[in-house]
C-alpha cells in the first residue's frame, strides 16, 4: 500500500492524498489552494494522476480547501463515486456551485484587464454548471457503518467535530495476505465547540494521517473568549461604528450567540447585562447568497448536534435563530449594508477576505477608526485576512488602496480546528498506538513542534511529507518516489511562511526595542550597538529588494 502527498504539505490548503492498494486508486480529498495569486495558480495545474483511472474518492468535509477542485477532477475524467457523510453531501451541494460563480466572476474580472491588453483570455477553474454537474457522484454515508467500497476496502467515517457532516475516515486494505488499516483525520474539531459533537477517539490503527494546524498553539477557553467577543462588539457598537466579521460559516455566529446565553444564565452583574442588551438589539446581518440554504441543511441534520443541544430545541429554543438576524441574499442587498450609518455586525465570506462579498465590506469598514474587523477563523500566509491580521497598515482591495484604521480582533478559539492539547489527546486516545503518524495541513513551526512533542511523549515515529513524496506503507516505511516539477513550490510554500513568521518577529523585535531606548539607565554604548544591528538589518532588507 502506497500513499502520495499531493497537498496540504508544509501549508493549510489543497488536501489531496493518493492512495495505492488491493489493486485500486483511490484520493483522500480533492481541495483548493488557497492564498496569494501564485499559489492559488497551482488550482490550474494538471493532477499528478490521470482522475479517469481514480476508482473512488473519500472525503472527509465539505470546506473548500478539502472540496473545491472536485468539479475540476469531474471535467478530466473522474466518474467514479465520492463517498462523504450526509450533511457534507448536502453542503457541497450549495458550496461547489458557489464556488464555480466565484471561478466565473473571477476569470470575467481577470479578462476584462486581459482583453485592454490584448491578451489571451483565460477560462475559470471550473463554472457552477460544472459544479452541479459532479454532485451526481456523491455518494451519502452515515457515520458509525463499516461500508465495503471494494472486495478488500472497507471504510467507516466517524464524527470529527470540525464543521457539520466533518469526518474522520477509518480505511482497511487487505492486500498480500495482510490487513493495514489507515486513518485519515481531515481536521479535527476543537473539542468544545458547543453545537457539534466532540471528535471521535479512534481505538487503533497502523499508519494516521493527521492535521497540524494549530500544532503549536492552544486556544482559549469558551467564556474567555464568548466575553471577549461581548466586549468587543459592545465597544464597537457604542462607538457607533459596525463589526465586519468575516466567515462563511453560519454555525459559527450560532455558537457565539448560544455560549453567551450560556453565561447570561449565571451572570447578573449590570455591565453585562447592558452589553449582552446592546448585542441583542443590533441588526446582525449575514450576507451571503448561501445563508438561507446553509440555516435549512443545519436545520436538517439536527440530528449531529450535542446532546444538551438537542434537548434544549427539543423545548423549543432553536439556536440557529435570534433577534436580530438578517439574511441578504441579493447584491443590492449587500450594497445597501455599506450604505447604512446605523450600527450593526456584519458576517460574510469569505473567511479568509480573499473572494466574496467580505471585499465589499472590507472596503467600506477598514478605513473607519470607528469600525472593527473581527476574525474568528484561521488566516492561511499570503491571503488578505492574514495580512491584516498581522498588522498591515495598508491593503488593496479591488485595486485600490487603503489605509487600516480600524480595530483589528482576531478571537482564535473560534476556529474549528482543534489545538495542540486536543490533538495530543487525540493520539493519546489509541488503544493500540499508530506505527507512524504523517502530518499534514499545517505551517512549518506548527508541525515541527508537534512533531517533537508527539516524539517525546509517545516515541511514534513522525513524517512530515513534501509535495510529491510517497511513502510505501511496509514493515520499514520508506520513500518510494517523489515528484520532481514542483519542487520549487514548496520553496515557494517556504519562502511565503518565512516571510510571515518574520513580520511577527520584527513586531516582537519593535515593542523590545522601544522598551530598551526609553529606559533611562540605558548606556550610551548600548544605544549605540543596537543603533549598529538595526543599520545592519536595514541594508540586508535594502539588499533584498534591490535584488
Amino acid at each position: 500500500m502506497k500513499i502520495t502527498f499531493l497537498g496540504a504539505t508544509k501549508t493549510v490548503t489543497g488536501s489531496n492524498f493518493l492512495v495505492e492498494g488491493a489493486g485500486k486508486k483511490f484520493i483522500v480529498d480533492c481541495g483548493m489552494f488557497q492564498g496569494k495569486a501564485d499559489v492559488e495558480k497551482e488550482n490550474f495545474e494538471p493532477f499528478e494522476y490521470n482522475p479517469s483511472e481514480i476508482d473512488f474518492m473519500l472525503l472527509t468535509h465539505a470546506h473548500i480547501d478539502h472540496s473545491g477542485r472536485i468539479p475540476k477532477l469531474y471535467n478530466e475524467g473522474f466518474k467514479g463515486p465520492i463517498y462523504a457523510q450526509k450533511a457534507t453531501c448536502d453542503l457541497c451541494g450549495i458550496m461547489l456551485p458557489d464556488s464555480g460563480h466565484i471561478q466565473e466572476m473571477e476569470a470575467q474580472w481577470k479578462n476584462k484587464k486581459r482583453e485592454r491588453k490584448g491578451e489571451e483570455l483565460v477560462p475559470p477553474l471550473y463554472t457552477a454548471e460544472d459544479a452541479i454537474n459532479c454532485l451526481e457522484l456523491f455518494v451519502q454515508v452515515k457515520y458509525d457503518e463499516i461500508i465495503q467500497v471494494d472486495e478488500n476496502i472497507f471504510v467507516r467515517f466517524n464524527d470529527a467535530g470540525h464543521m457539520l457532516g466533518s469526518s474522520i475516515i477509518e480505511v482497511w486494505v487487505k492486500e498480500d495476505g495482510k490487513e493495514t488499516k489507515t486513518v485519515f483525520t481531515g481536521d479535527i474539531g476543537n473539542n468544545d465547540i458547543p453545537l457539534l459533537a466532540s471528535p471521535t477517539m479512534i481505538e487503533n490503527c497502523d499508519y494516521l494521517v493527521m492535521e497540524s494546524t494549530y500544532g503549536s498553539r492552544l486556544h482559549m477557553k469558551n467564556n474567555q473568549k464568548a466575553e471577549m467577543f461581548l466586549d468587543i462588539v459592545s465597544e464597537t457598537i457604542d462607538n457607533g461604528g459596525t463589526v465586519v466579521i468575516p466567515s462563511f460559516a453560519v454555525g459559527r455566529t450560532q455558537e457565539i450567540l448560544y455560549e453567551l446565553n450560556k453565561i447570561k444564565q449565571s451572570r447578573d452583574d449590570e455591565e453585562f447585562k447592558r452589553k449582552y442588551s446592546t448585542l441583542m438589539k443590533v441588526p446582525v446581518y449575514v450576507d451571503s447568497p448561501l445563508a438561507i440554504s446553509a440555516t435549512e441543511i443545519f436545520k436538517q441534520n439536527m440530528d449531529l448536534f450535542e446532546d444538551e443541544v438537542k434537548e434544549e430545541m427539543e423545548k423549543g429554543d432553536n439556536p440557529l435563530e435570534f433577534p436580530g438576524l438578517r439574511f441578504t441574499q441579493t447584491a443590492d442587498e449587500s450594497k445597501a449594508l455599506n450604505e447604512s450609518t446605523e450600527p450593526s455586525i456584519i458576517i460574510s465570506a469569505s473567511g479568509m477576505c480573499d473572494v466574496g462579498r467580505i471585499k465589499h465590506h472590507l472596503k467600506h469598514n477598514i478605513w473607519n477608526p470607528k469600525s472593527t474587523i473581527l476574525f474568528v477563523g484561521y488566516q492561511a500566509p499570503g491571503t488578505l485576512g492574514n495580512l491584516i491580521v498581522n498588522g498591515a497598515k495598508k491593503v488593496t482591495i479591488f485595486g485600490e488602496e487603503f489605509a487600516v484604521n480600524a480595530r483589528i480582533e482576531y478571537i482564535e478559539g473560534y476556529s474549528g480546528h482543534a489545538d495542540q492539547q486536543w490533538l495530543m489527546n487525540f493520539v493519546y486516545s489509541f488503544i493500540t498506538k499508530p506505527k507512524h503518524i504523517f502530518l499534514v495541513h499545517g505551517e512549518d513551526e506548527s508541525q515541527e513542534v508537534l512533531r517533537n512533542k508527539i516524539l517525546e511523549e509517545t516515541g511514534i515515529g513522525v513524517s512530515i511529507p513534501e509535495y510529491g513524496e510517497t511513502y510505501e506503507l511496509c514493515d520499514e516505511l520508506k520513500i518510494v518516489n517523489k515528484i520532481k516539477i514542483k519542487k520549487s513550490n514548496s520553496i515557494k510554500y517556504e519562502i511565503l511562511t518565512r516571510l510571515s513568521r518574520l513580520q511577527n518577529e520584527i513586531k516582537d523585535m519593535e515593542v523590545i526595542v522601544r522598551q530598551d531606548v526609553e529606559d533611562v539607565h540605558l548606556r550610551d554604548e548600548d544605544m549605540f550597538r543596537i543603533n549598529e544591528k538595526i543599520k545592519d538589518l536595514e541594508k540586508q532588507i535594502v539588499n533584498i529588494i534591490e535584488g
